[in-house]
């Protein structure tokens, strides 16, 4: 008779361990949503807030009556003209850093391997600061110049590394190579211009929100409501290459034509934003790593990155602006939480024997 009790009774090991999975996977998913809806209300309290904080504080009552068209007296000009165009500007780049720089490290799975660290940034910087200084460029030319750059330089550094593939350490520091070479011709050009010149191509290099006004928000809107579709588009693609080429090619995913795919949007979209608001440090290169941790790498990052960097924009840009005896650039203050998480990586990097 303990046959036939084996055999029943296997079934049913089968389907509490099945009852078990599922279990789990269903918290995953509610913790998933929970953070991206938290997220979602932290990033809308941050853009309110941003609107009725200024030279002086305005209610959020009658920030609201502003933003629906009435006149309200000392208000609506603050909100629509000079408070709405920098947080619609600080939320997008945010968003379009959060995304951008979450697909390098995910799809190379390399922590390091983030537009700011790689010398994507640098190229649009570089291209910029040349316009700058020794054009006298700027506005909507100026912009265009700083995406091209950005992807110009993307591609030369993908041609650099590639050898039967793209890598990430051999990505990464290849780089962080270029990065050096364009960061030595942004000296170059620093030195060899005029007083003036030279104080626009610094504010511009510091990543800032000073400049944000109606005229460059249209564009960057635009750019970031076609790229961030794509991309979601494309998330399935990235969590295939995070099992690795041989196990995304056995799932009908081509490696090496989505990882182009990949990044050329990717890359895009830091340009964009690169060229609104200058290279604002290290948003791209803390959002994913913050995300994955909220969620806990459950399902694609592609939106809670995004999210998570809109969210450090906006506080940054707060913080800068308000909560400190000097008012610094958004870029000054994201580089004081970014620094000290860079360092902690490459320690546990060391510690551990791990590669780039």
């Amino acid at each position: 008779m303990s046959a036939p009790t084996d055999v029943i009774d296997r079934p049913l090991v089968g389907a509490a361990g099945g009852v078990q999975i599922g279990a789990g996977r269903r918290a995953r998913t509610r913790r998933r949503r929970t953070v991206i809806v938290t997220l979602l209300l932290a990033v809308l309290g941050a853009l309110l807030l941003s609107l009725c904080l200024g030279e002086r504080w305005d209610s959020p009552v009658e920030v609201v009556r502003a933003l629906l068209g009435q006149q309200v007296p000392g208000v609506s000009f603050n909100v629509t003209v000079l408070r709405l165009p920098r947080a619609l500007t600080g939320l997008l780049a945010g968003l379009a850093f959060g995304m951008g720089g979450v697909v390098f490290q995910t799809m190379l799975r390399n922590p390091l391997a983030s537009p700011d660290i790689i010398g994507i940034s640098a190229g649009s910087s570089a291209v910029a600061v040349i316009a700058i200084t020794m054009f006298g460029l700027s506005g909507p030319t100026l912009s265009v110049l700083a995406v091209i750059g950005g992807l110009v330089v993307a591609g030369v550094i993908y041609l650099l590394s590639w050898q039967r593939g793209v890598h990430g350490a051999r990505l990464v520091l290849t780089g962080i190579a270029v990065g050096a070479m364009l960061d030595s011709v942004i000296s170059y050009a620093m030195t060899r211009t005029q007083v003036y010149q030279a104080t626009e191509a610094l504010r511009w290099l510091t990543g800032s929100l000073n400049s944000a006004f109606w005229d460059g928000v249209g564009p960057l809107a635009a750019a970031t409501a076609v790229l961030v579709p794509v991309l979601l588009v494309l998330s399935r693609r990235l969590e295939a290459l995070q099992l690795g080429d041989d196990a995304a090619a056995g799932l009908g995913v081509r490696p090496h034509r989505a990882r182009l795919a990949l990044l050329v949007v990717a890359v895009a979209l830091i340009a964009v934003a690169t060229a609104a608001t200058g290279p604002i440090a290290f948003v791209a290169f803390l959002s994913g790593p913050i995300a994955h941790r909220l969620v806990r790498g459950t399902g694609s990052p592609l939106v809670p990155a995004a999210l998570v960097g809109a969210l450090l924009v906006l506080l940054g840009d707060l913080i800068g602006q308000h909560l400190l005896p000097t008012r610094f650039p958004v870029g000054v203050v994201t580089g004081v939480l970014g620094a000290p998480y860079l360092i902690w990586l490459l320690a546990r990097t060391n510690r551990t024997g791990g590669s780039l």
